[in-house]
C-alpha cells in the first residue's frame, strides 16, 4: 500500500494539540482552534503576536495560578473564549470592589493532575497496531479514521471482529517500493508481494498467543481469488499449484484476500483479517517509539542494506531499523529462514517497546505511534475503524508477552530442485502444527495448567501392569488406514500374547490420535497395553469400561490418524518443544 499522508492535521504535530487547561488541571484537545489565542499580558485592546507571514502565533501556555490568564479574552471573529471562569465579574459590575483591590476569595485552583490520569492510553501489540484512548481523544479518533485504507475481501475473512472468541490476524509486510529512500528495497515496478507473512493467532481466553511465520519462498497452491475491482465489479483471478507463497499477492491483482485464501488452502487454518504495511511501516513505527533495541553476536557491515552494527546490543530506527529486518547476507547461512528467526526477534522488541512503560505513559510517542501505525496499515473493512482497532489492541494486551510465541512453519527443502531455492511443508510436522492453532492450544507453557496436565498424564503410566493375557480390548479404526483394526488384533494376539481382544470394526467419528479409553479398575491392564503400543499419558483417557462379545467389560483402543501400522510404536504428540520457537519477552542476539 502507499504508505502516503493521509487524513487531515498532516501539517501539524498531534503532540502540540493537547493544552493544559490551568482551571481544571486537565490537558484538552484542539485540533482546529475556532479563534487566535489571545495575547499573554491580558490587556484590552492589544493585538495578538504574529509569526512569520503576518500567521497568528500561539501564546505560551500561563502557570495555573497566572490572574493574567484566567482574565484574557479573544474576540476575533466575534468568537469568545469559553474557559474564562464564571465567578469573575466584568470590571465595574455592581458589588465588585474598587480598582487596585482584590474582591472575594480567589477561586481554588486544582494542581493539574498527572497526563496519564488526564488521558488514559492502552496499549496493544500486534507488531504493526497500538491503539487506545480515552474519552477525551473522541475527536482525534475521528481523525485517525481518515488515515486508515481498507480493502474489501469479501468472504475471505469474517465480517466483523468478536472480542470474546479466538482470533487470527494475517499480518503482510510487502515489497512494494513506496516513499523516499525506497529505491534500493524490493522489485520496482512491483505491485508489491507478500515478502513477509506473519498469522498472529489469539486464544479465546487470551491466556497465549502464536505468530506463525509463513517463508515466502514455500511452494504452495494458490486458489482461485474473487477480487473487487475499484469500480466495484468483481474478477476471478485464476488459481495457480506449485509456485511461491508471496505470490498469491499482487500478481494478477490479486489481493490481500487471496493471500488469506491461499493460507487457507494451504494450512486448514480459518484467517479472520489482515493488516498490511510496506517498508515505511517500520521506518515509521520505529522511529514514534524512538528506537527499537536489537542484538547482534557479531560485528554487523553489510553492503547490500547498508547495515552497520557492533556486536551486542544497538538501537535501530527509521532506515536503519529497515536495513535489520531486511538483511540477509549476515545472518546465518543468509537464507530467508534465517532472516525470518531476525525479524521474530526485531518484532518481540517492538512489541516490548510499545507495551513499555516508558511509552505507555507518554502522551507525545503515543500520538506519534497512533499517526504512524493507521497511516502505515491496509486492513479488511471488517476492522477499519479506529475503533474496532482499539479493540484488538486492548484485547492483545491481555497476553503476556511471555506466552506470545514466534515459530515458522515446518518445512524442509525441495525435494524437486538440484539448486535448493525453495521450500515445502514439512509433513511430519506442519499437520500437527496447523492443528495446534486451529484448535486453539498454545505454543508456550502456561505453566500451572501445563504442569498439573503433564503430571496427571505421566502417573496414569506409573503403576503395576497386568499381563498381557489378562488385557481385555476392542479395537477400533478411528481414522487410520483402512484394516488397521484388523491387523493390529492380529499382532496383539499373536506377537504380544493379548488373547483376549477384539475388532469392534470402525469408531463413530475419526480422531486426530489413538486413545485408550479404560475404566478405573482395569487402569493395570490400560498401562500394559500403553507399552506395547507405545502410548504416552496423554493417550490414555480414564472413563467407562464397554461390554465386549462375552460380556465381559473391555477397554476400547481407537485408532487415530497418527497409527503408523501394526507393530510400529505410536509416537507421542508433538507439541511446543518439538518446534523451533522463541517468545516475546525473551531478549535474544542475531547469529
Amino acid at each position: 500500500m502507499d504508505a502516503q499522508r493521509r487524513g487531515r492535521g498532516d501539517q501539524i504535530d498531534p503532540a502540540d494539540q493537547w493544552v493544559l487547561n490551568p482551571n481544571t488541571g486537565e490537558y484538552e484537545l484542539r485540533l482546529t482552534p475556532s479563534a487566535a489565542q489571545s495575547p499573554v499580558s491580558g490587556a484590552r485592546g492589544s493585538t495578538p503576536p504574529t509569526g512569520a507571514g503576518g500567521r497568528t502565533t500561539r501564546p505560551r501556555k500561563s502557570a495555573p495560578g497566572n490572574a493574567a490568564s484566567r482574565n484574557t479574552s479573544s474576540r476575533e471573529g466575534g468568537a469568545t473564549r469559553t474557559d474564562v471562569p464564571p465567578q469573575r465579574r466584568r470590571r465595574g459590575a455592581p458589588g465588585e470592589p474598587p480598582p487596585g483591590r482584590r474582591g472575594g476569595r480567589r477561586p481554588v485552583q486544582r494542581k493539574p493532575k498527572k497526563a496519564k490520569k488526564a488521558l488514559v492510553w492502552t496499549g496493544g501489540t500486534v507488531a504493526f497496531v497500538l491503539l487506545g484512548v480515552g474519552a477525551a481523544g473522541y475527536f482525534y479518533l475521528q481523525h485517525l479514521e481518515g488515515n486508515v485504507t481498507t480493502t474489501d475481501v469479501g468472504s475471505a475473512g469474517a465480517s466483523n471482529f468478536s472480542k470474546d472468541e479466538a482470533f487470527s490476524i494475517l499480518i503482510i509486510g510487502t515489497d512494494k517500493r513506496t516513499g523516499e529512500g525506497n529505491e534500493g528495497y524490493g522489485d520496482k515496478g512491483s505491485s508489491g508481494h507478500a515478502d513477509t507473512t506473519i498469522l498472529l493467532h489469539v486464544a479465546k481466553d487470551r491466556s497465549n498467543a502464536t505468530a506463525l511465520s509463513i517463508p515466502r519462498d514455500l511452494i504452495v497452491n494458490i486458489p482461485d481469488c474473487p477480487t473487487k475491482l475499484e469500480d466495484g465489479s468483481e474478477k476471478i483471478v485464476p488459481g495457480i499449484r506449485n509456485v511461491r507463497f508471496n505470490r498469491s499477492l499482487g500478481e494478477g491483482g490479486r489481493d490481500p484476500g487471496c493471500t488469506m485464501r491461499t493460507v487457507k488452502e494451504n494450512t486448514g487454518i480459518q484467517v479472520d483479517h489482515f493488516m498490511m504495511a510496506d517498508f515505511n511501516a517500520v521506518k515509521t513505527l520505529t522511529t514514534a517509539v524512538d528506537g527499537v533495541d536489537v542484538c547482534v553476536e557479531k560485528p554487523v557491515n553489510d553492503k547490500e542494506s547498508k547495515l552497520v552494527l557492533p556486536a551486542g546490543p544497538s538501537k535501530v530506527e527509521g532506515e536503519q531499523a529497515l536495513a535489520f529486518v531486511r538483511t540477509r547476507k549476515s545472518f546465518g547461512n543468509s537464507g530467508d529462514l534465517d532472516r525470518i528467526k531476525v525479524q521474530q526477534q526485531f518484532l518481540g522488541s517492538l512489541m516490548r517497546k510499545m507495551s513499555s512503560g516508558d511509552t505507555l505513559t507518554s502522551p507525545s510517542k503515543l500520538l506519534k505511534l497512533a499517526e504512524a501505525a493507521t497511516k502505515a496499515l491496509t486492513v479488511d473493512q471488517a476492522i477499519g475503524s479506529v475503533g474496532t482497532l482499539k479493540d484488538i489492541a486492548l484485547e492483545l494486551k491481555k497476553v503476556p508477552t511471555k506466552n506470545i510465541s514466534f515459530a515458522t512453519v515446518p518445512v524442509v527443502d525441495n525435494p524437486a530442485e538440484t539448486v535448493k531455492a525453495t521450500v515445502v511443508l514439512d509433513q511430519s510436522k506442519a499437520p500437527q502444527v496447523f492443528d495446534m492453532i486451529k484448535n486453539d492450544v498454545s505454543f508456550t507453557e502456561v505453566k500451572e495448567q501445563k504442569k498439573k496436565e503433564k503430571d496427571a498424564q505421566a502417573a496414569r503410566l506409573k503403576g503395576t501392569k497386568a499381563p498381557a493375557s489378562e488385557v481385555r480390548v476392542r479395537v477400533l479404526n478411528g481414522g487410520a488406514v483402512t484394516g488397521s483394526a484388523q491387523k493390529t488384533l492380529q499382532y496383539l494376539q499373536v506377537e504380544e500374547g493379548v488373547t483376549k481382544s477384539e475388532n469392534g470394526g470402525n469408531a463413530p467419528a475419526e480422531l486426530a490420535k489413538t486413545t485408550l479409553e479404560y475404566a478405573p479398575d482395569q487402569a493395570d491392564q490400560a498401562r500394559r497395553l500403553a507399552d506395547i503400543m507405545g502410548l504416552s499419558g496423554s493417550a490414555l483417557k480414564p472413563g467407562e469400561s464397554v461390554t465386549n462379545s462375552q460380556g465381559v467389560p473391555a477397554m476400547t483402543l481407537t485408532l487415530g490418524k497418527d497409527f503408523k501400522g501394526a507393530g510400529v510404536k505410536i509416537n507421542a504428540p508433538v507439541d511446543a518443544a518439538d518446534v523451533e520457537k522463541s517468545t516475546a519477552d525473551k531478549v535474544k542476539c542475531a547469529s
